[in-house]
Parts: C-alpha cells; sequence; structure tokens
C-alpha cells in the first residue's frame, strides 16, 4: 500500500502567516504607548459610565442611562486589547469613534431637555478625549501593507 507523502502543519502558509500576525499583535500591544493608550481609553469609558454621578447630572435619568450604556460600551471595546485580536482592533477602533461622537452630541439628541452647562460641558471634554484616544489606536491598529514590511522598521 503506498502512502501519500504529508505536509507538514508547522509549515503550512496559513499557519505560519497566522504566527506572524500573532507575532506583530505582541510586539505592537507591549509598547509604552499602546499599553497607555489601551489604560487612559479603559479610565475615560469608566469616568464616562460614572459621569452622570460624578458631575452630578444623575436626575436626567435619560443622559444617566446613555452615558453608562456609552461608558461600558467603550471601554470594552478599547479594552479589548491589541493583541488578542489584531486584525479587529481597527475596527473596534473605529467603533468607538462613533461612540465618542455620540458622546459629544448626546445632551442635543437624548429625549427630554438634558442640555445644561454641566452635561454639555462634561459630555464635549469626555468625548474629545474618547476620540483622540480612539483615534490613536485606529492608527496604531490599522492593517500593515504586506508588500512594504513591518510599520516600525520604515521609520527608523
Amino acid at each position: 500500500m503506498a502512502t501519500q507523502p504529508r505536509s507538514d502543519m508547522e509549515t503550512h502558509p496559513d499557519i505560519v502567516a497566522m504566527r506572524n500576525r500573532h507575532e506583530m499583535a505582541e510586539r505592537f500591544a507591549t509598547t509604552p504607548r499602546a499599553q497607555a493608550v489601551e489604560a487612559m481609553a479603559l479610565i475615560t469609558g469608566l469616568y464616562l459610565a460614572a459621569s452622570p454621578w460624578i458631575a452630578g447630572f444623575n436626575d436626567f435619568s435619560t443622559l444617566a442611562v446613555n452615558n453608562l450604556i456609552t461608558g461600558i460600551a467603550y471601554a470594552l471595546l478599547m479594552s479589548g486589547g491589541f493583541g488578542r485580536a489584531y486584525e479587529r482592533s481597527h475596527s473596534m477602533a473605529w467603533g468607538a469613534c462613533v461612540l465618542s461622537v455620540w458622546t459629544i452630541f448626546a445632551p442635543w439628541v437624548v429625549a427630554g431637555d438634558v442640555s445644561t452647562t454641566r452635561t454639555i460641558v462634561n459630555n464635549i471634554i469626555v468625548g474629545v478625549i474618547a476620540l483622540m484616544l480612539a483615534l490613536m489606536a485606529a492608527a496604531a491598529a490599522r492593517p500593515v501593507d504586506q508588500s512594504s514590511g513591518d510599520r516600525s522598521s520604515a521609520r527608523r
């Protein structure tokens, strides 16, 4: 009985490509900049969730619930980890950008009269900070062009 030649799974092109992407993600996730962006984004999301009670506008229940849900969603999106899902980090960061823009406009959009100076200032400041962090994460996690190689070596 003749045996068919078996390919070694360790050298399969898909396995090699997956390992390369994982190594690239690990290199990026261990940089101080990536860790700082992730930590600041988590803190920003948690503050947004708690901001109605910290800034004192929890009487406006629609905006308080909106900020709570948006803050938790932002924190989960941005703390999803750059290393765990490198390819998806780019789209997760853009999703966080959308939440940030929503945070800025929420005092005028949600039902009820919730657009007081306190709510507007709080949501604009938190929204702008969240947007900057999400844009930094989106720029850092953008897909690397395979023909040009690794971005870090291109900067040197």
